[in-house]
């Protein structure tokens, strides 16, 4: 396996640590692979934005626990989760991408190809909360992925919950940012931002939750029946 763990997002672990956790699990295939390694070489400075091999591998064991039909991603980048997320649709599955960036998103598309799956992605560009309030009620969402503006992940989950039909899940990124939503000394506005949108979940009753130390942090929310 190609080394997965450059710079690897659960900040808490050794690397030889982060590598024995992913090559026991489901590790990431060549195609996946290759989108990374493509990442890292088209926007260096912003390759930590993808999600993590170990996450990529959740992300596609919840999508097919679910059975799920239709999800949505909140945040594409170059469609490493848009992969791992449309390869564990039920047959006739669909993935929603909310994304801003066109040159981002066209990275991926290749590489969803390739795996067989760039059917059942659809990208649409623009603001992702305007989006969302365009969603159809019908029919609901199975399962949605949030990993873009902090400043906004209260309003991705407000729009998002409505929308869930009742077992369905909404998985959250980097809801520990390093570790600094537990450092009273930090204050910068993307910090307070999470910390907001994680007591805004945590109080939800529409939802059950849990908060995994999965990388950057990874909350796991359910709707109730």
């Amino acid at each position: 396996m190609a080394d997965t763990d450059e710079a690897p997002k659960s900040f808490f672990l050794d690397p030889a640590v982060h590598r024995y956790l992913v090559s026991h699990g489901s590790p990431p295939d060549d195609v996946a692979q290759r989108l990374t390694a493509e990442t890292r070489r088209r926007v260096p400075d912003r390759a930590g934005m993808q999600v993590a091999p170990e996450q990529s591998a959740l992300l596609t064991l919840l999508t097919r626990l679910l059975g799920a039909r239709l999800a949505v991603e909140v945040g594409t980048f170059t469609g490493t989760s848009a992969l791992a997320i449309a390869r564990g649709l039920a047959p006739g599955g669909r993935l929603i991408c909310c994304d801003v960036s066109e040159e981002w998103t066209a990275i991926g598309r290749p590489f969803w190809a390739e795996a067989g799956v760039e059917d059942r992605i659809e990208v649409r560009i623009g603001p992702a909360i305007g989006t969302l309030h365009a969603l159809a009620p019908d029919p609901p969402v199975d399962l949605a992925f949030i990993d873009a503006h902090k400043s906004e992940y209260v309003d991705y989950w407000e729009a998002l919950v409505p929308r869930l039909r009742p077992g369905g899940v909404l998985v959250v990124d980097n809801v520990l940012w390093g570790g600094a939503v537990a450092d009273p000394t930090r204050s910068d506005d993307r910090t307070e931002a999470l910390r907001r949108f994680n007591d805004h979940a945590a109080a939800d009753g529409r939802m059950e939750s849990v908060m995994l130390p999965l990388a950057d942090g990874v909350t796991i929310s359910r709707k109730r029946s």
